[in-house]
């Protein structure tokens, strides 16, 4: 694995990102951003995670995080392998689910080329982890997360987005426990 694609810096704040497999579009329904949403929760309650900016998009996450608990690395590993099974395991239970049969195929296609797995894999490898050193850098990612669904053609103003952290930058109350910079 690259040197650019891990956290070194324990008391670093970072631009996380990372998406599902082949880039499919799991987030398109509010129950499992629900689930990745609780878990976020989970992580900054119980593991030390802080969330300084987030946005869910349709097949990825952005996150501006640092921990002042258990090491990031730790916590996105975490975080990711019970999304994982929870997300799947709702896809397999989600009677209205129409991409059913299609996504647990990819899901278990992709976790059959990668020995790290026991049967599905939900989420790409890596993080793609970018530390954040200067104010500035900061300002720019936490725009850069909030501009996305405005750039995708979700919304039209970028607090309008429910999965993001610019409600919380609005002075509305969003989904995420997480602290303003």
């Amino acid at each position: 694995m690259s040197r650019k694609y891990k956290f070194y810096n324990d008391k670093g704040i970072y631009l996380v990102s990372f998406a599902t497999v082949n880039w499919i579009d799991v987030f398109t329904r509010p129950m499992y951003k629900d689930i990745l949403v609780e878990s976020i929760n989970h992580c900054i309650k119980n593991k030390g995670l802080e969330v300084f900016a987030w946005v869910i998009m349709t097949n990825h996450v952005h996150m501006v995080v640092r921990t002042k608990g258990d090491l990031l690395e730790d916590i996105f590993r975490d975080l990711k392998k019970y999304t994982s099974k929870a997300i799947i395991q709702a896809i397999e239970e989600n009677l209205q689910e129409s991409r059913k049969e299609w996504m647990l195929w990819m899901f278990e296609r992709a976790g059959k080329k990668n020995s790290n797995n026991s049967k599905f894999q939900f989420w790409q490898q890596h993080n793609q982890p970018e530390e954040l050193s200067k104010a500035f850098a900061i300002e720019r990612a936490i725009n850069y997360i909030h501009d996305n669904p405005v750039q995708s053609g979700f919304v039209d103003r970028s607090e309008d987005y429910r999965y993001s952290s610019a409600m919380d930058y609005a002075g509305k109350r969003g989904f995420v426990k997480m602290e303003l910079m």
